[in-house]
């Protein structure tokens, strides 16, 4: 799987397909060159296009924190928390949210996304031109210095230099398959809150975080000091995406 969610991808390609720049059935093929099958209601796509909608836009959700995704049923964001990432509009108002799942038999295992398609609030437009790239790269700094003091407060930081080093190797952001007229600058922050958030994530699951002789408290404080991090990357990235989206859609500047 790419390190950048389906979601952003799916936002980022099709955006790029409703400017005129290539079909759906393309832009569904280069947001998703790694997997398997892609299926479920994306024919709502071409229904939000026919109706003059211009951008998709992406949230990365979670328990408790829905404040980036549109109003919608228990149902949609009950769905998009468990999923962690959804895909929206802001002027009907509609929501995908993808399930990823692995299939076929031991040694010969694919990767398929399933999209389910929820109706949502419109979201005023404003609320989305209001984001900008310079404010949401100053505030990701900010809460990052704020995650290293706390880090070390409790214990050090949370990941060796191995995961350093491959969340530095990731950076080589022409692995990532996005359309060539997503924005640089929002690329830049894309880059490092992807990797931010992926690293949070993949050492929240670690018991240890590679020390030795952790008491329980400490444990449980980096875990949870480890998804705070995430959840501000996932923001970040998140807010950068649209950012892209708008600018490829030709709403604004980057």
């Amino acid at each position: 799987m790419s390190e950048l969610p389906a979601s952003v991808r799916l936002a980022l390609w099709v955006t790029a397909s409703w400017r005129g720049d290539l079909g759906t059935t393309e832009a569904l093929a280069r947001a998703f060159p790694d997997l398997d099958h892609v299926a479920g209601d994306l024919a709502r796509l071409d229904v939000w296009r026919d109706l003059g909608e211009r951008a998709l836009f992406v949230a990365l959700p979670r328990p408790g924190d829905l404040s980036r995704m549109p109003r919608g049923s228990s149902a949609a964001t009950a769905h998009a928390a468990d999923a962690g990432e959804c895909v929206f509009v802001a002027g009907i108002g509609g929501v995908l949210v993808p399930t990823l799942s692995e299939f076929g038999p031991e040694g010969d295992v694919g990767v398929r996304a399933d999209w389910t398609a929820y109706e949502a609030d419109p979201l005023p437009r404003h609320r989305m031109e209001m984001l900008d790239l310079r404010d949401i790269e100053r505030d990701l700094m900010v809460r990052l210095r704020d995650h290293t003091v706390r880090f070390e407060e409790v214990g050090g930081h949370p990941w060796g230099d191995e995961a350093r080093a491959e969340a530095h190797a990731d950076l080589d952001t022409t692995l990532w398959g996005i359309p060539s007229a997503t924005s640089g600058r929002a690329l830049r922050i894309m880059a490092l809150s992807a990797n931010l958030s992926r690293v949070a994530h993949r050492n929240a699951g670690r018991t240890s975080l590679g020390s030795s002789g952790l008491d329980a408290a400490t444990t449980a404080n980096r875990t949870r000091l480890l998804r705070d991090l995430a959840a501000d990357a996932d923001a970040a990235l998140a807010d950068a995406t649209n950012v892209a989206v708008m600018s490829i859609a030709g709403w604004r500047p980057a």
